[in-house]
């Protein structure tokens, strides 16, 4: 869809704005918007008499505010007008992702915010904070509010330094139609990246599926099968072997060689190839003095994380290296497929069984262990067979891989387009007038 520009421009005099329609006006924040911080957190000063819910930053997403779970502070009936909300007022994120606003509607009878907050009120009857919502959103993509350019200094926004920039601002008739249209247009945008997001998860599960059929089942529908008499594994083709990973694999723990590269697990992925950036290294071991606490390992070695094991953190070994001590190092006992093991224990029934078997509290807390691991018992194909399911499970994650990537370039594409769409709007690129009142 095109769409008209007005007929006249003039120089806004802001730098990262350049011309808005003629009779636009930019005048400062503080013409505008009553601006102020919330309360800031003091537990001395929080005994909990006065409790009310308040928001973080955190809470503020773009067009979206969190309302479960809130902590408490401490609000005096004397401080209520000063440091609670409104329906219709405005948050905007004074660190982090700088910028980032969402409007208060009213979610709760009573609510406040933190001092990570600021609290936007129109001053005049000449602002709707829902166009300044998208204003804000077109100015927080564009940098305007990064500290100086300067990517190692925290951006920050104070009350002082908001209340002097300047935004493009309508007739009061046209911000509201301006955010109409966007609220509809950008409604269409979000449902059709939603549709991807759920293409892209029903994907990654039947990809989970085919490849959990592959390396549980085999690939030939017609072999023999048997009952395993392990639970969780099933009915498995006849001519597989079932057998404790004790069996296969015997803990080795190798001191480490500083010549050699520090590898890392992922849940998602295995084992990494390349050294881990240094400022991800363990901080309680430095790099130069304690590389001697890490476990060497060798190609073909099955690694996993005794505290993600749960979660499916385990991989095989390609190349020379060191992992964690927190990493536990299994070296096959013979002539195995340690990458097909890997495929097998990342199954959702295997992982379900790496937790069954790991100790701790909570899921944050549990730890598998090698005298608890080794016990497992799994299915094993013959080593040319395991070699064969391997490759059609790569084989199957590339194809996938594929729809997957399609999806995410759609959504790149749509993103760029929504985002494209808010600014030319804001900006009087575009004008929206007749469209909106179509509507």
């Amino acid at each position: 869809m095109s769409f008209p520009r007005y007929l006249d421009y003039k120089d806004s005099w802001v730098e990262w704005l350049g011309e808005v329609p003629a009779h636009w006006e930019c005048p400062p924040m503080y013409m505008r918007y009553e601006i102020a911080l919330g309360k800031m957190l003091d537990e001395k000063k929080n005994p909990g008499t006065s409790p009310l819910p308040y928001l973080r930053n955190v809470d503020v997403q773009w067009d979206r505010i969190n309302i479960d779970d809130l902590p408490t502070i401490d609000i005096s009936p004397r401080e209520q007008d000063r440091f609670t909300l409104r329906p219709g007022d405005l948050l905007v994120c004074e660190g982090g992702e700088v910028g980032r606003a969402s409007i208060w509607c009213g979610e709760l009878a009573t609510c406040a915010y933190q001092k990570a907050l600021h609290r936007l009120r129109p001053i005049t009857r000449n602002e709707t904070p829902h166009f300044l919502r998208y204003v804000l959103r077109f100015a927080a993509t564009l940098g305007v509010f990064d500290a100086g350019g300067n990517p190692n200094t925290i951006s920050h926004l104070t009350a002082e330094a908001f209340r002097q920039y300047r935004f493009p601002r309508p007739p009061l008739n046209e911000q509201r139609a301006i955010a109409a249209f966007l609220d509809r247009e950008t409604a269409k945008i979000d449902a059709l990246v939603a549709e991807q997001e759920r293409l892209i998860a029903l994907l990654q599960e039947k990809r989970q599926a085919v490849i959990t059929h592959a390396v549980t089942k085999g690939l030939d529908p017609d072999v023999p099968m048997k009952d395993s008499g392990v639970e969780w594994v099933g009915e498995v083709p006849a001519h597989w072997t079932v057998t404790r990973l004790g069996n296969l694999f015997r803990e080795v723990v190798d001191s480490g060689d500083e010549a050699l590269p520090i590898l890392s697990v992922s849940i998602h992925s295995g084992v990494s190839d390349d050294e881990i950036d240094p400022d991800e290294l363990d901080r309680k071991v430095t790099r130069s003095d304690d590389r001697s606490k890490y476990k060497r390992v060798a190609p073909d070695d099955l690694v996993y994380n005794m505290m993600r094991a749960w979660q499916g953190g385990f991989g095989t070994v390609s190349v020379e290296g060191m992992v964690s001590p927190a990493y536990v190092v299994a070296r096959p006992r013979g002539e195995i497929s340690t990458r097909f093991v890997e495929l097998l224990l990342r199954t959702p029934q295997a992982i379900e069984q790496m937790r069954r078997h790991s100790r701790g509290v909570t899921d944050f807390r549990l730890r598998l262990y090698w005298d608890e691991f080794k016990n497992i018992q799994i299915a094993m194909p013959p080593v040319d067979e395991a070699v064969k399911l391997c490759a059609r499970a790569d084989e199957i994650a590339r194809d996938f891989e594929s729809l997957s990537g399609a999806c995410r370039e759609a959504i790149k594409l749509l993103l760029a387009r929504r985002a494209a769409l808010i600014t030319a709007a804001v900006t009087g690129q575009i004008d929206v007038r007749a469209i909106a009142s179509a509507h």
